[in-house]
C-alpha cells in the first residue's frame, strides 16, 4: 500500500511540474509555427512569475494574479515580435536579450514593491490556486495524490486540446502554419502575415506568463529570483521533441516534469546527493535534444526573417 501511495505522490508531484512546462511549450508551438524563434520563453516566464505573485499578494486574488501574469508576458512578447517581425532582427539574438530582460526587470520591480527585497512576501496559502477535487478523495490516498491538483494543472491539460484545436481546426490555425510554411504563398493568398506573426508571438508570451505565474502562486506562494531556473529552455526542448504539435509538446513537458517529480521522491529519501538529483531534469532535457533533434524537421520557414516584396 505504501509503494502505491509513492507512486502516486510521484505521480501527482510530475503533474505539478509539468504544468508550467505545459503553458510554456504550448507559447513555444504557436510562435514557431508561425516561423518565429522564441528562445526568450524562460524570461517570459520570470515576468509573469513575478507579476502572478505580486498582484496575488496585494489582491489577495490568485485568479487576477493569474491573468497580470499572462499580461505582463504578453509585453515582453511584444518587444520580441517588434523586433524580429517589424525590424526583422536575428530571433535569437532578441530572445537572448528577452532573457536578460525579463529576470532584470522582475528582479527591480520586486526591489520597489517589497522594500529592497530581493523576493515577493508569500502569499496566503488560502490565496494560492485552488485545488479544485480538494477533499473529494480520501486524503493521502493513491487517487488523492494524483486528482488533488491545482487549477493551473487541469487548465494546462484543457488548453492543450484548444490549441491543437485553434492550429488543425480553424481559420486562424491555418494561417499561423501556413506562414510559418510558406510566408510569401500565404500572403498571395491575402494572408497579413505580420499580424499573423504578432499574434503568435503575442499569444506564446501570455502562455509563458501564465506557465511562470503556475510556478509562483501554486507550485510554489512567492516569487524570488532562482524560481525560474532553466524552465523556459526545458519547455523550448519539449517543442522540438513534440515535434512543434501541442499534443507531442505536452508529452515531452509530462516526461521532464516525471524527472522532477522522481528528483523530489529520491531527495526526501537522502540517499543520494540533492546536488545530483538536482542535475536529473537537465540531464534528460540533453538526451531527449540528442536523441531527437536530429529527426525532427520545424516549419520550413521557422526562424527565417520576412521582409514584404523581396
Amino acid at each position: 500500500m505504501k509503494i502505491l501511495n509513492d507512486i502516486g505522490g510521484i505521480i501527482g508531484i510530475s503533474l505539478m511540474y509539468s504544468a508550467p512546462l505545459i503553458y510554456t511549450s504550448l507559447g513555444g508551438v504557436l510562435t514557431e509555427n508561425s516561423g518565429v524563434v522564441n528562445i526568450g520563453l524562460e524570461g517570459m516566464m520570470t515576468i509573469g512569475a513575478f507579476a502572478g505573485a505580486t498582484v496575488a499578494y496585494f489582491t489577495g486574488n490568485p485568479w487576477i494574479g493569474f491573468i497580470a501574469a499572462g499580461i505582463a508576458g504578453a509585453l515582453l512578447a511584444l518587444l520580441h515580435a517588434i523586433a524580429c517581425v517589424t525590424f526583422t532582427a536575428d530571433q535569437v539574438v532578441s530572445g537572448i536579450a528577452i532573457n536578460f530582460i525579463g529576470p532584470g526587470m522582475a528582479l527591480f520591480l520586486t526591489k520597489i514593491f517589497f522594500d529592497g527585497a530581493a523576493m515577493t512576501i508569500p502569499i496566503d496559502l488560502n490565496d494560492k490556486m485552488p485545488r479544485p477535487l480538494d477533499g473529494l478523495f480520501t486524503q493521502g490516498s493513491f487517487i488523492d495524490s494524483i486528482f488533488n491538483q491545482y487549477a493551473t494543472v487541469y487548465i494546462a491539460f484543457i488548453l492543450v486540446f484548444l490549441v491543437w484545436f485553434m492550429l488543425y481546426k480553424t481559420r486562424i490555425g491555418l494561417r499561423i502554419r501556413s506562414v510559418g510554411e510558406h510566408p510569401k504563398a500565404a500572403e498571395t493568398l491575402g494572408v497579413n502575415v505580420y499580424k499573423v506573426k504578432y499574434l503568435a508571438v503575442i499569444l506564446s508570451g501570455v502562455l509563458a506568463g501564465l506557465g511562470g505565474a503556475a510556478m509562483s502562486i501554486a507550485v510554489v506562494s512567492n516569487f524570488r529570483n532562482t524560481l525560474i531556473s532553466g524552465q523556459g529552455f526545458i519547455a523550448l526542448a519539449a517543442v522540438i521533441f513534440g515535434k512543434w504539435k501541442p499534443q507531442g509538446a505536452m508529452w515531452g513537458c509530462l516526461l521532464f516534469g516525471a524527472a522532477q517529480g522522481i528528483s523530489i521522491y529520491l531527495g526526501r529519501s537522502g540517499v543520494i546527493s540533492s546536488q545530483l538529483l538536482a542535475m536529473l531534469p537537465y540531464i534528460i532535457t540533453i538526451i531527449v535534444l540528442i536523441l531527437f533533434v536530429g529527426e525532427s524537421r520545424g516549419p520550413a520557414a521557422n526562424g527565417v526573417p520576412y521582409e514584404r516584396n523581396k
